[in-house]
């Protein structure tokens, strides 16, 4: 198996304990709502949302995939991190075992957050992963954290 990570740092101007509570917290309940194309649902198919959680996504009709397990690995909602990992569904592209995520937002300039996500593929074999497609999932995963980001600027009573 073979592994590849990557960084991506997101900077926004809403406070790391709103910006965690919306797009980690309550993701679940909100990227359904504010981008239905994206992510029609998600179920919980075991657990209470705490560590060992396994969730059932669902994507909407705009994506090019139909569904994911993912397991939450941690969740430490002093610090703002969230750790998570895809564990099946065609998101992975028969090429990958897993990809974990961990996610940490921090104060930044202004009162804002910087959102700091290391993705690690873990690819099956000896298999090469093109950078187009690493590309287009942190394309998604900086468009989810935008739209939320101007979900909370529309809506500053929301959370």
């Amino acid at each position: 198996m073979g592994v590849i990570t990557y960084e991506t740092n997101t900077i926004s101007s809403i406070p790391p304990a709103k910006l965690f509570k919306a797009s980690v917290l309550d993701a679940d309940i909100l990227i359904p709502k504010i981008l239905p194309q994206a992510i029609k649902n998600v179920e919980i198919l075991h657990g209470d949302g705490g560590v060992g959680t396994i969730k059932l996504i669902t994507f909407g009709d705009g994506s090019q995939f139909k569904n994911m397990k993912q397991r939450v690995d941690g969740v430490d909602k002093e610090n703002y991190t969230y750790n998570y990992t895809i564990i099946e569904g065609d998101a992975l592209m028969d090429v990958l075992e897993s990809i974990s995520y961990n996610i940490k937002i921090e104060p930044y300039e202004n009162g804002g957050s910087i959102c700091k996500n290391t993705s690690t593929y873990h690819t099956k074999g000896d298999v090469q992963i093109k950078e187009e497609d690493i590309k287009a999932g942190k394309e998604k995963a900086v468009g989810l954290f935008k739209a939320i980001e101007a979900y909370l600027l529309a809506n500053p009573d929301a959370y």
